[in-house]
């Protein structure tokens, strides 16, 4: 009897595992990670360097390719001033090819830095990333949509959909973390919390 009640908890823990690896991003007060990645005009951008000017706000993006993405951007361009009249900054994060950020850049009208994070170094700090399943690749694929190729060395990996507010002394004061990918804050909210 034992030996079976061990065997269920085991197997129920196998599955239960990958659920556990499921990305959950940062929370609200916690230090937000240092990161410098360059942007879509070639300048080194350093979060540390930001934060000594105001707060920042830090978007992840999927990809140009993205109509939900792209939406969200163009109304953070369009209130772009609003968001500096509050002395923030505005950034944007993408596992996308610098080649296919600026593609980003020329649909959305982009004003403010979009980094490619190479590597996926800023999404995997802010703990955002995650593996498409082969399924869904495929589908994408079949679609006309290569992920893969879109993102280069950066693979089948996107981002949670995530925001984050962050103050001058690194700390996250706002956070908006939706793994349903048409959802996104509203500038709103954001200017609110800034």
């Amino acid at each position: 009897m034992k030996k079976t009640v061990l065997f269920i908890g085991l197997l129920f823990s196998v599955y239960l595992l990958p659920g556990q690896e499921k990305p959950e991003g940062l929370f609200i007060s916690s230090k937000a990670p240092d990161f410098k990645a360059k942007d879509q005009n070639g300048n080194e951008i350093r979060l540390k360097d930001l934060l000594k000017k105001g707060q920042v706000v830090l978007v992840f993006y999927r990809g140009h390719w993205c109509p939900y993405c792209n939406k969200a951007l163009s109304r953070l361009q369009d209130s772009l001033q609003l968001i500096k009249d509050k002395g923030a900054t505005l950034i944007a994060v993408s596992p996308e090819k610098p080649e296919n950020v600026n593609l980003t850049v020329e649909k959305v009208k982009a004003e403010f830095s979009i980094l490619y994070d190479e590597g996926l170094k800023i999404m995997k700090a802010y703990d955002v990333e995650y593996e498409m399943q082969e399924n869904t690749v495929t589908r994408y694929r079949n679609g006309g949509l290569d992920i893969e190729k879109i993102n280069g060395e950066n693979g089948k990996y996107l981002p949670v959909p995530a925001v984050y507010i962050i103050d001058k002394e690194s700390t996250i004061t706002f956070r908006f973390f939706e793994p349903d990918y048409k959802k996104r804050p509203s500038v709103k909210e954001l200017l609110d919390n800034l």
